[in-house]
């Protein structure tokens, strides 16, 4: 597998050299813990809580699903909640870590078992700013069957010509958990998503892309309404979707107007002192 970014060259290269030492009877390097970028915007840290509260209150995650964003002093670092239900977030649960998602400061936190997919994706898509990953029930079924995932309507632009699907065992293999649990699951997944804003999960769920917080929860959440409205025009007949054209020019429209819903959402979202 080709390496990617330099966290996991400088990896490799403190592996070979432990070995190197310990072949010839010299005491083993110390790992050096990754480097912070430093504290992040306060304003940046607000949103990253918000957008975890909006996904829950809009019905994108439950008890599951996360969302990250790119660390504003350090494209190389990103900052994600410990594992924890998405809508319990506060300030004190942001975690900092780099792209092979090594945690910086844990402190005893836990870590997401599916981090490697923000990792990964922020390594190969720099347009990317934030990721969000989630369960979101009717988008599954466009997952597990041949049925592409279309825009239906302007609001759903950002998904093309359709959401490419990620099948887990042709790099897992027929016996995994469904889980993207390490690097080379995530990179996988980021190449099923190339250059599209949502990518499915065969069995799992999507993942879903942008070029900040806002548009990263808009896109989720309309996402999930999309695959809705889809599966009820299915069953009234045969769905007349968005051409590559107009959905082009509805997210260059819709791209402009995030502010819209992310106010609402956040005002109320951040009301709730509890689920």
């Amino acid at each position: 597998m080709m390496i990617c970014g330099c966290g996991r060259a400088h990896a490799s290269r403190r592996a070979f050299l432990c070995g190197a030492a310990a072949l010839i009877g010299l005491p083993a390097m110390a790992q050096t813990p990754p480097a912070s970028a430093g504290a992040a915007e306060p304003a940046l840290i607000e949103d990253l809580v918000a957008a975890n509260r909006i996904l829950y209150d809009q019905g994108v995650v439950d008890g599951f699903g996360h969302v990250s964003v790119r660390h504003n002093k350090n494209p190389n670092r990103y900052l994600l909640a410990r594992s924890m239900a998405p809508a319990l977030v506060t300030a004190d649960d942001i975690m900092e870590y780099d792209l092979d998602s090594v945690a910086i400061d844990p402190r005893g936190r836990t870590s997401y078992l599916e981090r490697f997919i923000h990792g990964e994706i922020y390594k190969v898509r720099p347009d990317v700013v934030a990721v969000v990953h989630s369960h979101s029930p009717a988008v599954i079924p466009f997952a597990n069957s041949a049925v592409k995932l279309q825009p239906m309507n302007h609001i759903a632009g950002f998904i093309g010509d359709g959401a490419p699907v990620f099948e887990i065992r042709d790099t897992a293999g027929p016996g995994s958990d469904m889980l993207i649990r390490s690097a080379a699951l995530g990179h996988a997944l980021a190449a099923t998503l190339g250059n599209a804003s949502v990518v499915l999960m065969r069995g799992h769920g999507s993942t879903v892309t942008a070029q900040s917080l806002k548009h990263v929860v808009y896109r989720a959440v309309y996402t999930e309404v999309d695959a809705r409205m889809q599966a009820d025009a299915l069953r009234l007949g045969t769905p007349v979707y968005l051409n590559k054209e107009e959905a082009a020019a509805a997210k260059i429209t819709n791209d402009g107007l995030v502010d819209r819903p992310w106010e609402l959402w956040k005002k109320r979202a951040m009301a709730k002192t509890s689920p």
